[in-house]
Formats: structure tokens, sequence, C-alpha cells
């Protein structure tokens, strides 16, 4: 693949996110801060323009999106979606083009960045419900198309987000509304969700 075919994908993940800020606002809505439609919304935009504009190889495209993230003002996602982009540019090629091999390795790295800051696991009710098996997923993958790689972590990362409406929340401020947070599901794992549903599209 190569870094202009991967910025397209990652450009169409900014825009599934976007597009879905209204439901990621009505679900934060219920027992959060109901800004993290808008929250997401300023990542994605960030994210797309610094991929748009970036000029060096794979590793400085995700080096710009995380930077971009960084200097922003908003809630707790920034911190985090800052952490994940960083964790991707780590292991990422200098170069124009990434192999299967390279995807899965940098992804890889990136969940170990978000193991490290968030210290969430599945059934924590979180965005690392969505993640953790989207992660878990490419680094299953045994092809060599990054199609079918990105449509496996798009699967298992909605299964994930979908899960999350069975789980009582155990971080931030929807914590402290206890077993009234089930059949609701975590705007964090969906908004994940959304941007693997995009990089699969």
């Amino acid at each position: 693949m190569t870094k202009r075919e991967f910025a397209g994908r990652l450009c169409r993940a900014c825009a599934v996110v976007t597009a879905a800020e209204k439901e990621l606002t009505e679900i934060d809505s219920r027992f959060g801060d109901a800004d993290h439609g808008l929250t997401m919304t300023k990542i994605s935009k960030a994210v797309s323009q610094a991929v748009e504009n970036s000029e060096g190889g794979i590793r400085s495209m995700l080096d710009d999106a995380a930077m971009a993230v960084m200097s922003l003002n908003g809630g707790s996602a920034v911190p985090l979606w800052n952490t994940w982009l960083d964790g991707l540019q780590e292991e990422a090629p200098e170069g124009e083009e990434i192999d299967v091999p390279g995807l899965k390795t940098i992804f890889a790295r990136a969940l170990e960045e978000m193991d490290d800051m968030s210290g969430a696991k599945v059934g924590d009710k979180t965005m690392m419900d969505a993640l953790i098996p989207a992660s878990q997923a490419i680094a299953a993958y045994e092809g060599d198309d990054e199609g079918e790689l990105f449509a496996a972590a798009a699967r298992a990362a909605a299964q994930g987000a979908e899960a999350t409406r069975q789980f009582v929340s155990k971080f931030g401020r929807a914590r402290s509304y206890g077993e009234k947070t089930i059949g609701t599901p975590d705007a964090g794992a969906v908004s994940m969700s959304r941007f693997f549903q995009g990089l699969a599209s």
C-alpha cells in the first residue's frame, strides 16, 4: 500500500467519524459531558488536514497527524488519540510504502502505547473495547491484502463497540451512574469503531 492509498483510507476514516457526530453526541449526552461528538469531529478534521498536507513518508504523515491532535483542546479523547497515533508512527516506515507485515507492526505498537496509558481492558466500557479486538484481528490476519485486514479489524471493532451495551462504565463521568449505563454503548468505542469502518472502506 502506498502512502497515498493509506492517506486516502485515513481521510475516509475521519469522514465516517465526522458523519457520526450527532450519534456520538447523543450517546455521550446520556452519562457523559455530551462533547464526544464535537471532540471527535475536531480530532478527525485535524488528522485529515495533517494527512492531506503531509510532505514526507508514511512515518512523517502519521507523526504529523499525532502532532495535530496533540495541539487540540478537548475532552479525554484528545490525549488518547494522540497517544494511539503517536504509537502508529513509532515503527512506521520512513518511505512511501507499507505492506501487511508493516501494518501489523504499527498497529501492535500503537496498542502497546494505548495499553500503557489507558489501563482499560475489554469490558471496562471504553474505546479500548473496540480498539483491542480490532488490533487483535489485525495481529491474527494471515493474508496479504490490506483491504481484507482492515475489513477484519472493522468487524471486530463493531462487535466490540456493540458489546459495550452490556457493560457497566468503569471510567470517566459515566462511572458514577453504575448499572444505569447498561443498555447504552460507550461513545468512545463507537467512534473508534467508526474509524475502523472508514479505514476498511
